[in-house]
């Protein structure tokens, strides 16, 4: 990578900075401008894009492991279980059945392709991205209801999304030929012993961590650090015994998060700085080195899928899941449409690329591509104008989600966490 883009790059990212709260109100959003930064400098020239995907492979999955670790640390399982009804629903009727009806849809496009690999499709299309649609997530005006719904969803479907991927991926590898038992087996090892990881090294860092700031060893700063680590040491463990290091880092987190009950501040206040900033380098390396090949192998089948996807797919499971509770009707349409791709869907699917390999793995990867950037054009755009309409409609008509009264989780640490960290309230 030249000096000269990565010094475009570092000035770019301080201009962004200094308007970065006037951006988030505007139909302009950080993956978006970063994609476009990305594949607006290696159109010049200014970066090759075949150097850029060794950088690519190191920052995604760095980038992947401390995400998903921090998304399940900030999830409460009892409270999830006993009150967030609209995102249980979402994650556990809704995600499957949206991976149900994207096979199917992706049966009618693609019609001669195996149906493992259409699953598979199916299944890196359903993960959702709240960093693409932060204008609703952030927006006041959306009740804190549904704000939290979409929230809590986001942050648990990549990592339920994440195992069902790597099956499909692995039976895909090896289609129906002498060797797929060996893959099959593979595939249980992956998701069976990579969970075992992840609550060993959550349990007992967890655990250690407690026993630390009890006896006053440690701090906040430092409790931060430990807990980071504790994503890469999960994943390190589970690829050494053979299990999938990503899983184990999603459900160290998990388990992280809910023994020590959000006392480990410093992870919030890492998701919305550092974490921000790796975000936007891996939205900025995929302009650079994938967005280039995948726009030229945008064909109108791809293009035609990826929008069913979008507009007919997900709302429709989404819809579907939420038959029963007191979500109104523009309610289930605002989340049907509020699930943006993004980083998940195209991390997942550069990860399982070698897997996959010969002729389905090179499409596979530009139909998640392509959906990555349409969706945060789509998605960008559209956030705050109707996340505002929709806002402004609850309040003129009222709806349920303005009525559930809110709980307060974490009582007894109330005093130190932010007002706005996410589980802290009740939906």
């Amino acid at each position: 990578m030249s000096e000269t883009g990565i010094l475009l790059l570092c000035v770019s990212t301080f201009a962004f900075t200094l308007i970065g709260r006037r951006v988030s109100s505007s139909i302009i959003t950080a993956p978006m401008l970063f994609l476009g930064l990305g594949y607006l400098l290696v159109s010049l020239g200014v970066f090759d894009s075949e150097a850029a995907e060794g950088s690519l492979h190191l920052v995604a999955e760095v980038t992947l492991i401390i995400l998903l670790f921090l998304d399940a640390s900030q999830i409460d399982l009892r409270l999830l279980k006993e009150r967030h009804i609209w995102p249980q629903r979402m994650l556990t009727i809704g995600l499957p059945l949206a991976i149900l009806i994207g096979t199917f849809v992706a049966w009618l496009f693609l019609p001669g392709w195996p149906l493992v690999a259409l699953a598979l499709i199916a299944s890196l299309l359903a993960p959702t991205d709240a960093a693409l649609g932060q204008s609703v997530v952030s927006n006041k005006l959306v009740p804190d209801r549904v704000r939290r719904g979409l929230t809590v969803e986001s942050g648990l479907n990549d990592g339920l999304a994440l195992p069902i991927i790597l099956l499909f991926a692995s039976l895909t590898g090896e289609v129906m030929d002498a060797e797929s038992r060996n893959w099959v087996l593979f595939g249980a090892g992956q998701l069976i012993l990579g969970p075992i990881a992840g609550i060993l090294i959550g349990g007992c860092g967890a655990s250690a961590m407690l026993f630390a700031n009890r006896r006053g060893w440690t701090s906040d700063v430092f409790e931060g650090i430990a807990a980071l680590t504790l994503a890469g040491t999960a994943y390190l463990l589970a690829t050494e015994i053979g299990g999938n290091g990503f899983i184990a880092a999603f459900v160290a987190g998990l388990t992280l998060g809910n023994i020590i009950k959000g006392r480990c501040r410093f992870l919030f206040e890492f998701t919305e700085s550092e974490g921000q900033l790796l975000m936007w380098a891996a939205f900025f390396l995929l302009g650079v080195a994938l967005l280039p090949e995948a726009l030229e192998r945008l064909t109108p089948v791809i293009f035609g899928l990826i929008l069913i996807s979008l507009f007919i797919v997900r709302p429709v499971a989404i819809w579907i899941s939420l038959i029963g509770t007191d979500a109104a009707p523009a309610t289930r349409l605002f989340f049907g449409w509020f699930g943006p791709r993004g980083l998940a869907t195209a991390l997942f699917a550069l990860l399982i690329l070698p897997q996959i390999g010969g002729e389905y793995a090179e499409t596979i990867l530009a139909i998640a591509i392509n959906a990555v950037w349409i969706s945060a054009l789509l998605h960008g755009i559209s956030a705050a104008p109707l996340g505002r309409l929709y806002g402004e409609m609850v309040a003129k008509q009222g709806d349920c989600a303005e009525k559930q009264p809110v709980a307060k989780p974490f009582e007894d640490i109330r005093a130190t966490q932010s007002p706005e960290l996410p589980g802290e309230k009740n939906d």
